[in-house]
């Protein structure tokens, strides 16, 4: 029987435990001997990755313009050295995407939307993903399970008024998006791990 191979992205603000849900994922491919790939953004690439430490060194004050590039840029490498080529020929599992930077680039750090999406469009042409699981989280979680991080980058240091506005801003985005499933992280994980999982057996088959 032939798989499908779509392209399946996991979003969400920082504690939410999208990577968490990503790792199962894989662990599940893996034991069924099921090809895929699985990339973080920013990330992935080998140049991609060198981005990365840039962007979310705690040393590093880049300004809200500059991280967005920084991003960009780290995306086109992704886009043209992985997923390009894998794209409907592997299952594809992305750590964060396109929606990432439109929740904390625009709706956390308000720069433009209009230039988001069309840099986006113009990276990613007709790839789209086939489901987006958006992790929520409440408050109080996210800030017990921030402390309880040993490795914390940039990003694991805003205030909580940040981390509303852009948990906010995805659930917008995945207002009339059929493609979208919410989870909400703050229930037991366990049916959790078993809802996205049937979710993307189904995807699959």
């Amino acid at each position: 029987m032939s798989r499908k191979k779509p392209l399946i992205v996991f979003e969400g603000i920082e504690g939410s435990g999208k990577t968490t849900l990503i790792n199962h994922v894989s662990k599940y491919l893996k034991k069924k001997k099921i090809r895929f790939i699985k990339i973080r953004e920013p990330g992935g690439d080998k140049n991609s990755e060198i981005i990365r430490k840039l962007i979310l060194n705690k040393k590093n004050k880049f300004n809200s313009f500059t991280d967005l590039m920084l991003y960009f840029a780290a995306r086109s490498e992704n886009v043209e050295n992985i997923i390009k080529k894998n794209y409907k020929k592997k299952i594809i599992l992305l750590d964060r995407f396109t929606d990432s930077t439109m929740a904390y680039q625009h709706y956390g750090m308000r720069l433009n939307k209009s230039l988001i999406n069309t840099i986006n469009r113009l990276l990613l042409k007709k790839i789209q993903p086939n489901i987006v699981f958006l992790n929520v989280v409440n408050m109080k979680n996210l800030s017990s399970r921030l402390k309880l991080r040993k490795n914390k980058n940039r990003y694991d240091y805003f205030n909580i008024k940040f981390y509303k506005k852009v948990q906010s801003g995805y659930l917008k985005m995945s207002k009339n998006k059929s493609n979208y499933v919410i989870i909400d992280s703050n229930k037991d994980l366990i049916k959790i791990k078993n809802k996205v999982l049937n979710k993307v057996i189904n995807l699959l088959n």
